[in-house]
């Protein structure tokens, strides 16, 4: 079995969210699995030294975009046993952002297409499936349709999309389909790529794909409804019979509470977790109060991650026996807000707008509980790294979210963390109340919960063999 990755940023090399993570993770767990795996991504400029002086050069040559011949070089690594390769151009790649540029739709076309000439350039390698992943690879399946189906390498090859987010799709004006991509004008058709008068990438996995995954369940029915379907949702519930959802997974060696170089290790759970917190307060200059709780929150400040519901309550939330830890960056107006709650409350709410995967994986350890009140969740992976470290994720019940966090039941003791259904303001503020009181008044009942999210498994071993499963039926 030869699976070929194809996708925009992978773990070490280059990672921004969950994508990067699955780049970096998945395929390292399919190599343990006996899979013969390799990943395609850009080279950025912005990957480190220490990787790139390694890269060993094994082609270059001309891509088509549409009318144009651009350079592309191609340059390989092997990982933790898994074989990367390169894409270089650095016209498109050498830019200080990984993505939001001007000319999104020809860098991503442009990777695409490399991405399929350079098949052609891998020694000894000929690959049964090239898994796709997200908009910036959604033209692979049909360009191998369309301009590569009479070629011997090619033609025999199966295709697998995987959603990682349907809320960006890679909309560009219409004008982008011959100039960019290459395709005549019968391609922009309501069947096709149109999309309200623009050309839709995401669309043309959505079609031409020999299967479509999502990263979990509850995601992978939710978005055949027109709430969370992005206008989408008809074509995805005519193509349900080829849509499947698998739960992402967390790497337990990267989160790893026993060895996390950032942590002091968990040999002892109850010490470990306390003098975490403290390191973290301290660090934030937060006031050292053991008996307060401390709320912690990694994640984009946007919409999509419950940011309006949040700062709607957070003045009420702060007025409890809280400490709370946000870091991320995002919408210039969560921001200015939580700026303005930060200054307001310094011995409260500490702010970090910046990515520091340091301070991440302190929050996840420090933290007694985890705030993730999601307006859509395709999968997430926050919790379950909060699981790992014994952190209590308060939830809204959508996608991953519901998949992973069991809510606490008082009957029978079950349940890892808290969660909420309404996108309400005041839900996330009444499950913030419910769990504090737990927290405060009855450390036994706390402790089970913690003992519950401790044992809760979401290693990559199980979602692993459901892609094998998935690349079996195909072959």
């Amino acid at each position: 079995m030869k699976i070929v990755f194809v996708i925009a940023e992978a773990d070490p090399f280059i990672k921004t969210g969950g994508l990067g993570e699955i780049g970096g993770s998945l395929p390292a767990f399919l190599h343990k699995q006996g899979v013969d795996v390799r990943v395609i991504m850009p080279k950025y400029s912005a990957i480190a030294e220490h990787f790139r002086k390694d890269f060993k050069h094994l082609a270059h040559f001309d891509v088509p975009v549409a009318w144009r011949k651009q350079y592309c070089g191609l340059d390989e690594m092997v990982y933790q046993g898994v074989p990367y390769y390169f894409i270089d151009n650095e016209y498109y790649f050498s830019r200080p952002n990984i993505y939001g540029e001007y000319d999104e739709a020809e860098r991503f076309a442009f990777f695409s297409r490399a991405a399929l000439e350079s098949l052609t350039h891998i020694p000894g390698f000929k690959p049964d499936i090239i898994h796709c992943h997200d908009w910036h690879t959604a033209l692979i399946p049909l360009m191998l349709k369309e301009f590569y189906s009479r070629e011997p390498l090619y033609y025999p090859i199966k295709t697998v999309f995987t959603i990682h987010n349907l809320h960006y799709q890679g909309i560009f004006p219409k004008e982008v389909l011959s100039d960019i991509v290459g395709l005549g004008m019968e391609y922009f058709t309501k069947d096709t790529l149109e999309f309200h008068g623009a050309v839709n990438f995401m669309k043309a996995a959505l079609l031409y794909a020999d299967r479509i995954t999502t990263v979990s369940p509850t995601y992978a029915e939710e978005i055949q409804d027109s709430y969370y379907g992005e206008m989408l949702d008809g074509l995805l519930r005519k193509r349900s019979e080829i849509l499947i959802g698998i739960l992402n997974g967390i790497d337990y060696q990267v989160y790893n509470p026993y060895k996390d170089p950032y942590l002091m290790p968990y040999n002892n759970l109850k010490l470990a977790k306390e003098e975490n917190k403290k390191h973290l307060q301290r660090n934030l200059g937060l006031p050292i109060r053991g008996d307060s709780a401390v709320l912690g929150m990694v994640s984009r400040l946007v919409d999509q991650k419950g940011l309006d519901l949040l700062t709607h309550v957070i003045e009420e939330i702060l007025a409890l026996d809280v400490q709370m830890v946000i870091l991320g960056t995002g919408e210039h107006r969560y921001e200015k807000i939580l700026r303005y709650f930060a200054s307001k409350y310094p011995e409260k709410l500490a702010l970090r707008l910046e990515f520091s995967d340091k301070l991440a994986h302190e929050i996840y350890a420090g933290a007694d509980i985890l705030l993730m009140p999601s307006h859509f969740e395709p999968c997430g992976i926050s919790q379950m790294i909060a699981l790992r470290y014994g952190t209590i994720p308060v939830v809204r019940e959508t996608g991953g979210l519901k998949d992973t966090i069991i809510p606490y039941n008082e009957t029978t003791g079950s349940g890892n963390g808290f969660s909420f259904v309404n996108y309400n303001a005041h839900e996330l503020l009444f499950t913030v109340q419910h769990a504090l009181k737990i927290y405060q008044e009855d450390k036994l009942v706390w402790g089970n919960i913690r003992q519950n999210a401790l044992t809760s498994d979401f290693g990559w071993d199980k979602s692993a063999n459901a892609y094998i499963e998935i690349y079996d039926s195909l072959l």
